[in-house]
């Protein structure tokens, strides 16, 4: 069971000795809900060294048991799916029906995806006369953020384990329910002591702590730009290998021909998603101006659907921002593009007595060097911005100091995927194509440096040695 005045160091839980509890608020309430102890400098060196003297054994580890490892975390993972949803559902807001599905079901599906990709994994290739094999980076540090805590936690820590790396993970103070619950189950699945860890605190105390540790070898972080160059920076003096999966603005592109219907309502809803608190989501929507005036009257029509409310009520849609401070930052953000002249489509919906909440919100006659433009609302806060030609529409896409998604609509045509190929951003998807959890996932620019998902997650914690064999050698050897 977890302890919340504990911590999950070298195969067991152990005390917390920060000496302070940091409380969990409730995104719909207002109030905390629960609190965690924060971590020492004692500790965080003890769950690094852990760390450190596991990394030998589990990295020589034989890939089918690490794999096995991870099917029996993802079966513990099961055994704790409701409180991890009504968890992260009061501490990031998303209406507990979709994070049932969205925030708990797909990362708990996704470690059995990881092991099954990890028993087709080649693990040694020959390139000529090269051996060449893929061996675990080492001791990781993995620092995850709160809009989607335990996705973010799978998304490193299932592909680190299976790689060989030894983990110490440092979630979001703000929503580390689930990171203290996947402890648990962990120390039910048996994993060796030392090979994975469980810090807690704030990035500045504790998460600055590991990045600069000398026995990390590399940090795995997904947060804000801001962070990840303040990270970055540190790590570069050591020169630790870092994966930084950081900010959005992606650009919906509407084509001429594009069922504007169709495309409006794809569009909100990724937008929306989890109150807009989602890096990848489509905040922009790009379209042919003379089809401005039909695009925001299908707009108008959808924003009723977005039902504020309390979460755990199966009618809301639209649940709560995280904190006061990012409702706030939203709130800003909007303000600031009213005064500069966009407009608001429909009137402001009328806000629940309590909660962090803003409505979700269509701005347009949006300009391309306004602030709501450029930088990450992170709220449900969608901007229509006409374009006069395709050549204008792609590099309004291509114009933000960020390319982690995007979108495009058009006919099924050569000509549709010639607009996708020509976006600079990660991940592109057509007329509404669905996620998928087995491709890469990551940014240019900006928005990072490095992929997650599928083999290609596993891949990141992975360094490619080669061992050049002698012809005498191989005669003699059978490899």
């Amino acid at each position: 069971m977890v302890d919340h005045t504990q911590l999950f160091i070298d195969g067991a839980l152990v005390p917390a000795h920060g000496g302070q509890d940091l409380p969990v608020i409730d995104s719909f309430s207002e109030e905390p809900f629960d609190s965690y102890r924060t971590a020492s400098l004692a500790d965080i060196d003890a769950a690094v060294a852990a760390a450190r003297r596991a990394f030998d054994g589990w990295a020589a580890t034989p890939p089918t048991e690490r794999i096995a490892a991870v099917r029996r975390i993802a079966a513990a993972l099961r055994e704790q799916a409701e409180p991890m949803t009504v968890a992260i559902s009061r501490e990031v807001g998303m209406p507990r029906k979709l994070a049932a599905r969205i925030q708990v079901g797909a990362p708990i599906a996704a470690w059995d995806m990881y092991a099954d990709l990890a028993a087709d994994f080649e693990w040694e290739t020959r390139v000529g006369h090269s051996l060449v094999q893929q061996v675990p980076t080492g001791v990781v540090a993995c620092i995850t953020p709160w809009n989607y805590p335990l996705h973010q936690i799978t998304g490193k820590v299932a592909p680190a384990l299976l790689a060989g790396c030894t983990v110490v993970l440092k979630p979001s103070e703000m929503a580390p329910s689930s990171a203290f619950l996947l402890a648990d189950a962990i120390r039910q699945a048996g994993l060796p002591a030392g090979v994975f860890n469980l810090v807690h605190g704030s990035g500045p105390e504790v998460g600055e702590v590991l990045v600069r540790h000398p026995d990390v070898d590399m940090v795995s972080f997904t947060g804000s730009t801001r962070a990840g160059r303040h990270i970055a920076a540190i790590a570069g003096g050591d020169i630790k290998r870092v994966a930084l999966e950081l900010g959005g603005k992606s650009a919906s592109l509407l084509l001429p021909e594009a069922d504007l219907a169709a495309a409006v309502k794809v569009t909100m809803g990724g937008c929306m998603l989890n109150s807009g608190q989602t890096c990848s989501a489509t905040t922009r929507m790009l379209v042919p101006r003379d089809s401005l005036e039909a695009t925001e009257a299908i707009a108008l029509g959808l924003l009723a659907g977005y039902r504020m409310g309390d979460p755990a009520d199966g009618a809301t849609r639209l649940g709560p921002l995280i904190s006061k401070a990012q409702q706030e930052k939203v709130r800003g953000l909007i303000d600031s593009a009213l005064a500069a002249g966009a407009r608001r489509i429909g009137a402001d919906a009328e806000l629940p007595a309590h909660g962090f909440f803003v409505p979700a919100t269509v701005l347009t006659d949006v300009t391309p060097e306004m602030a709501i433009a450029q930088e990450e609302v992170f709220g449900p806060v969608l901007v229509l911005m006409p374009y006069d030609s395709v050549e204008d529409g792609i590099a309004l896409a291509n114009g933000t100091d960020y390319g982690l998604a995007g979108a495009v609509w058009g006919p099924a045509t050569p000509q549709t995927l010639a607009v996708a190929r020509r976006m600079r951003a990660g991940q592109v998807d057509i007329n509404g194509a669905p996620f998928n959890p087995a491709a890469p996932f990551g940014g240019f620019k900006k928005s990072g440096i490095g992929r997650e998902n599928g083999r290609f997650g596993i891949e990141e914690f992975l360094e490619p040695v080669s061992i050049q064999l002698p012809a005498a050698f191989l005669e003699k050897t059978t490899l």
